[in-house]
């Protein structure tokens, strides 16, 4: 089956009394390659998303939103450092007996030092959120990967359609080729009587008309654009990711469809040529988005 690069997926599930979106979208890329943007709290989670996500793609920039709207997922926490307290009182008690000071040491006193009490914030996940965190993931990505399947069955209908065109230019261009050597024998025979008044060297109009031919064939050329095409076909039958493989054959038919318009020694030959690499380049622009 054909897969399209390019999707949307997204899913929302209720916890308790919070909630978790999230939403996917790929493009196409030359790669897998997976950006995921949520809260600081799920970044234990990141490997286990990208795997998951990684079983239903295999290429394309997948950029993955998670956002999480309910209870903070935070737990505060307050981090006493001791030693470094025990040593400011002491240092105060110090003051007050070397310089005979009569004040109190006061809580206020020792908060107002600014170290020593630190607030935290700990990331703290319950395996009830982890579980519905993944699930809602998966059911964003079945959603996006669904969207690739349809869009990747669309193209390959439009690329049916353009490989069969470019067969019919093929079969053509297979009957214009032996015509034009006959036409270049013709004007040969034709110029070389003007000239010599009607005394024709005929071993050296047929060297000549070889040489043409031998220059000017393509059947080679068309005989592997025949093969490419087929090529094509299977691929497009075929399981798994498949658009390196045609972006190959695509350089392969536009390689031969230069030869070919290099070769070209007829206005017919040349117009076909054109509309040949004209589908070709539209064939590459549909590829670009496959799997």
């Amino acid at each position: 089956m054909v897969v399209s690069m390019t999707g949307f997926g997204h899913s929302s599930k209720e916890i308790d009394s919070s909630l978790i979106t999230v939403e996917i979208k790929s493009v196409n890329h030359r790669f897998l390659d997976i950006n995921l943007k949520m809260p600081k709290q799920f970044m234990s989670m990141e490997d286990r998303i990208k795997k998951l996500i990684s079983k239903s793609v295999n290429r394309g920039r997948v950029e993955v939103y998670i956002n999480f709207e309910g209870e903070s997922l935070a737990q505060r926490s307050i981090q006493i450092d001791w030693n470094l307290l025990t040593q400011y009182v002491q240092s105060l008690q110090q003051l007050k007996e070397r310089f005979s000071f009569h004040d109190e040491i006061t809580l206020s006193q020792i908060l107002s030092l600014g170290e020593g009490i630190d607030i935290r914030d700990e990331a703290t996940i319950s395996e009830k959120i982890e579980t519905v965190l993944l699930q809602t993931v998966e059911a964003a990505v079945k959603q996006l990967t669904d969207m690739r399947q349809i869009e990747g069955q669309q193209l390959a209908i439009d690329v049916k359609n353009r490989l069969a065109a470019m067969s019919e230019i093929v079969v053509n261009l297979e009957k214009l080729a032996p015509k034009v050597v006959d036409q270049y024998r013709e004007r040969i025979e034709k110029r070389v009587t003007e000239f010599v008044s009607g005394k024709i060297d005929e071993n050296r109009i047929l060297t000549e008309v070889a040489l043409f031919a031998d220059k000017a064939d393509i059947s080679e050329e068309l005989t592997r654009i025949h093969s490419h095409i087929h090529q094509f076909q299977e691929s497009l039958q075929a399981d798994g990711p498949i658009g390196r493989k045609l972006d190959f054959l695509v350089q392969e038919l536009n390689r031969e469809a230069n030869t070919i318009g290099s070769k070209a020694n007829d206005g017919k030959i040349a117009k076909d040529v054109v509309e040949l690499k004209s589908i070709i380049e539209k064939i590459k622009e549909q590829v670009q988005n496959i799997e």
